[in-house]
């Protein structure tokens, strides 16, 4: 029940700004009878149908169409406009506009003043902001109008202006006889306030919690007041002034009934002017003319089918069309078969074209084709109440008209429509249609990873057999060096051992001679040549290091090189157009669609 309340004045409000954003005027009449057909397919992000239903719709129309037809309603019709900018009226004088609704129930007051106030808010605000007061509204008798705790209508616009009107010079006086009766929100935002004798405490103690920084003795003050005594609290100066009224007489008698307003009224309306008459039809005949349209729907040839637009079609306002109008401009409604054909590509690919040509005047021109995706909820099969028909040159009723406009959009199509693909020249690669640009470029670089794999996967061929055979020299070079270390080690621990006992022993037993010398100085020159040795085969061994260290670095820059290359191939890419040719095209259906447009210059004119 809740989303069916919010959804009244959502589809009204949203009828509204359609209309107001086309700049055309909507009268009351014209918004019942929007209701259940709008001129839009959605509210919000929902499908009107969705959000609220067609046949509630009817019966939203039917209730406000009881109210419209209602004699009761028929005296709200009338009169002048409720127009703020003419009830205060201009010149040296200072106007004053009186509302009286003292004959009007309970509930018609409250539409009188919500109404009123309203429309005063929309008008303060078109109004730049001034310290000075230009509009003072004076509300008699405010009890339910601004109750502190129901939300009757008439509540938001009063405090609206309580809160916001003196930044456009605009006040508002509220009088009461009971304080209590007023929400503690309006009461906040008042800056002057006049007080009289009050009698109930609970009057009392609203006035006193209202008033900011009172005078100690302002309870017993305002219960002291005699008659026609005020006290009147100053906001923003914080201090209170008794006031005394001076004696006034009146005549008036009480209340004036209905009758009595309508005598009182009676002069003014004799004085307003009238409305003229509208034309009768024999009268508007002498106006007519050759190129006014036809009220009879001209034939069409044989095999089209006819339809009319319904103005709530996403689509319509492209076409200039108004929804109010019941004149009637031909346009054609075509659905095209199209095949996009690319051998290289490998593309074949279908697609369903839909677009409405409009206006019919000729050869089409880009100007005229729209391209829309239209259904059958875009069209209704019979004409509004009141159609007429517009046709200028165009000759519906040939089939030679149909053949040439299914001639003329195979020609547009052919010159004005394409797809656009994407290709690799390096890798030989093409997109797929509608394939996302960040996915055919992913698809390439990981067709240039395989191919650059499989050329590294050669190029490891290659230098396998080369590293294979280092790797083995310096195996053979690591066992040399190590068995020159262990006779290098050998010898010197021979040497030492053996030179040391000789020359001990001999020493010792007096033998020390050239012989002994010359065999120790033997192994002294085997141990140093072993060593030359072993050096020897140190070098060789590093360098067989150095020498795989270097293949290395040439197998890397070769990888290196691979890479780039087939990075750069795949990032070089380019795009393809593919087009079409008219043995590609095929118009699958092609039928005439009446569009409500503005009348012609002297159909306005009548």
């Amino acid at each position: 029940m809740r989303s069916k309340a919010w959804s009244h004045p959502s589809l009204i409000s949203m009828i509204v700004e359609t209309w107001w954003r086309q700049g055309k005027d909507l009268d009351l009449a014209t918004l019942v009878g929007q209701i259940p057909t709008p001129p839009f397919r959605k509210l919000g992000v929902f499908d009107l149908d969705v959000f609220f239903p067609q046949k509630q719709r009817m019966n939203l129309a039917l209730k406000l169409n009881s109210l419209l037809a209602s004699p009761s309603m028929a005296s709200w019709l009338e009169g002048e406009p409720l127009d703020i900018e003419n009830l205060l009226g201009a010149g040296d004088k200072t106007p004053c506009a009186i509302i009286y609704m003292a004959h009007l129930n309970e509930k018609e007051r409250q539409f009188v003043v919500t109404l009123l106030l309203s429309k005063v808010v929309t008008w303060m605000r078109s109004r730049p902001g001034t310290s000075e007061l230009g509009a003072l509204i004076y509300m008699d008798e405010a009890f339910g109008y601004a109750p502190p705790s129901a939300e009757p209508p008439s509540k938001k616009p009063i405090l609206t202006i309580l809160k916001q009107a003196r930044a456009f010079g605009v006040g508002l006086v509220l009088v009461t006889q009971n304080p209590v009766d007023l929400d503690y929100k309006a009461m906040s935002n008042a800056g002057t306030w006049i007080v009289g004798r009050l009698q109930t405490e609970n009057d009392k103690r609203r006035i006193l919690d209202g008033i900011s920084g009172g005078m100690p003795d302002l309870d017993a003050r305002i219960s002291n007041l005699e008659k026609r005594q005020f006290i009147m609290h100053l906001a923003k100066k914080s201090k209170q002034t008794v006031l005394n009224r001076r004696h006034s007489m009146c005549y008036r008698f009480g209340p004036f009934t209905r009758a009595q307003v309508a005598s009182l009224m009676a002069p003014f309306k004799a004085e307003a002017p009238t409305t003229p008459e509208a034309p009768t039809p024999a009268a508007s005949a002498d106006v007519e003319d050759m190129n006014a349209p036809a009220a009879i729907a001209p034939p069409v040839a044989d095999g089209v089918e006819v339809v009319y637009l319904d103005p709530a079609a996403p689509w319509a306002t492209n076409l200039g069309a108004d929804p109010t109008s019941t004149c009637l401009a031909p346009a054609a409604a075509v659905t095209v078969q199209l095949l996009y054909d690319e051998t290289r590509a490998g593309v074949a690919h279908n697609e369903t074209y839909e677009a409405v040509i409009f206006p019919m005047d000729g050869l089409i021109n880009v100007e005229d084709v729209l391209s829309v995706d239209h259904d059958e909820r875009d069209f209704r099969p019979a004409p509004p109440e009141g159609a007429s028909y517009e046709l200028g040159n165009t000759k519906l009723q040939n089939k030679t008209f149909w053949t040439s406009l299914r001639s003329d959009i195979r020609s547009y199509l052919a010159a004005h429509r394409n797809i656009e693909i994407w290709k690799c020249p390096g890798l030989k690669l093409y997109s797929r249609v509608d394939e996302k640009p960040e996915d055919f470029k992913a698809r390439c670089e990981q067709a240039a990873d395989d191919a650059a794999d499989f050329k590294v996967s050669r190029l490891r061929d290659k230098y396998a057999k080369r590293i294979d055979r280092l790797q083995d020299q310096i195996s053979s070079a690591d066992v040399r060096v190590t068995e020159l270390q262990v006779d290098v080690s050998t010898r010197t621990q021979t040497e030492v051992m053996s030179g040391v006992g000789d020359l001990l022993g001999g020493l010792l037993k007096g033998r020390v001679g050239s012989r002994t010398l010359s065999r120790a100085a033997s192994r002294r020159a085997a141990s140093k040549k072993a060593q030359a040795r072993l050096a020897t085969a140190r070098q060789k061994a590093d360098a067989k290091r150095r020498d795989l260290v270097e293949l290395e670095g040439e197998l890397q820059d070769e990888l290196i090189s691979i890479q780039s290359e087939y990075d750069a191939l795949a990032a070089s890419i380019e795009t393809l157009e593919i087009g079409l040719e008219k043995n590609d095209i095929r118009v699958a259906e092609a039928r005439l669609v009446w569009v409500p447009v503005d009348p012609m210059p002297d159909e306005q004119a009548r």
